[in-house]
């Protein structure tokens, strides 16, 4: 309310209602505002051209005082202004800048913004890091962020925020969204992210907590570390343990470029099969209740992995097998 939104429910959805405001001071983290009624004053107050478009709600005109509609055609992201001052109101916009150039961004980037960007990316220190993740990871969710992730690490805009950035984040994050185009895969935020950090276990948990993300985004990335050389005769093991997604991930990141194409042929289309043996099939053929059975039971299951996951008949010969020597080996003791 005191910025005056108010949230109006109609049929279950929320719409969000905002006055027309002015800025009376800010500080680059939050404003303090007062109420107007000048549209275009409203307008200016805005961070992009192409973020202050106003439509008539019933004749459907659209009311354009900063070049906006011109900006959208042109693939042209612009500052409202001077881009330092825009900054200056809020330092998150340095980070929305790179973002809203990866979505609308067609035509010569405006190096006036990237020099403005470039001289305050110091300043989103001052942010909290679940405002700076929130815009990050917008980033890295879009089709194609290349070249604005290319221009914030050859301007150091990660330094402030991301001293876990990769040496060649720019390569893997290049040969990522290449390889998602050329086998047309969606997009995977924990492979994105996992892109630009150095491939090292506590790195990534490291930055994870940093920025506050979530437990789920977090584990995600660290299980994609678990096979770092994908072939096509081990990412379908890789996948029974960690999941399919998880799996084409791994190959996408890491699989060499011979093996990328066979990894992904061998997920294709493929089910985790279920593991049928069960600890009182193994009682039954004269295992020993007790921790023998755990043993055996897993030894079972990492032989039927290792040959590919056979049909129920090679997979109960691994079983029987498998309990003969466990039988052996007990007599012996």
């Amino acid at each position: 309310l005191d910025h005056g939104t108010v949230t109006a429910v109609v049929d279950g959805k929320n719409y969000e209602i905002t006055t027309l405001r002015r800025d009376v001071a800010t500080d680059g983290r939050r404003a303090t505002v007062a109420f107007s009624t000048d549209w275009k004053e409203d307008a200016a107050r805005r961070d992009f051209t192409i973020n202050a478009l106003y439509a008539d709600p019933e004749t459907g005109e659209v009311f354009d005082y900063f070049g906006g509609i011109a900006d959208l055609n042109d693939g042209n992201v612009r500052f409202i202004g001077d881009a330092n001052e825009r900054i200056a109101e809020d330092y998150l916009r340095i980070l929305r800048y790179f973002r809203f150039l990866a979505r609308f961004g067609e035509g010569a980037v405006d190096q006036a913004a990237i020099t403005a960007c470039a001289d305050a990316a110091h300043s989103l220190m001052a942010l909290s890091r679940e405002r700076v993740a929130g815009e990050l990871l917008k980033l890295l969710a879009l089709h194609d962020p290349r070249q604005s992730v290319s221009l914030m690490v050859r301007h150091k805009i990660f330094t402030s925020f991301l001293p876990e950035l990769a040496q060649d984040a720019i390569f893997m994050l290049d040969r990522l969204c290449q390889r998602e185009q050329q086998f047309q895969l969606d997009v995977s935020l924990p492979a994105r992210f996992l892109a630009i950090l150095t491939k090292d276990v506590v790195v990534v948990e490291k930055a994870a907590v940093q920025l506050k993300l979530s437990n789920k985004l977090r584990s995600d990335m660290v299980a994609r570390l678990d096979l770092m050389e994908p072939t096509s005769a081990n990412i379908r093991a890789f996948a029974y343990h960690q999941g399919t997604d998880c799996a084409q991930d791994t190959a996408l990141l890491f699989a060499s470029d011979d093996a990328v194409k066979g990894c992904l042929s061998q997920l294709q289309g493929w089910e985790q099969p279920a593991f049928s043996i069960k600890g009182g099939d193994l009682i039954a053929r004269g295992v020993q209740a007790g921790p023998l059975v755990a043993t055996t039971l897993r030894k079972v299951e990492e032989l039927w992995v290792a040959e590919d996951f056979p049909a129920n008949e090679r997979l109960n010969a691994i079983a029987d097998q498998a309990a003969s020597d466990a039988l052996s080996a007990s007599k012996k003791l």
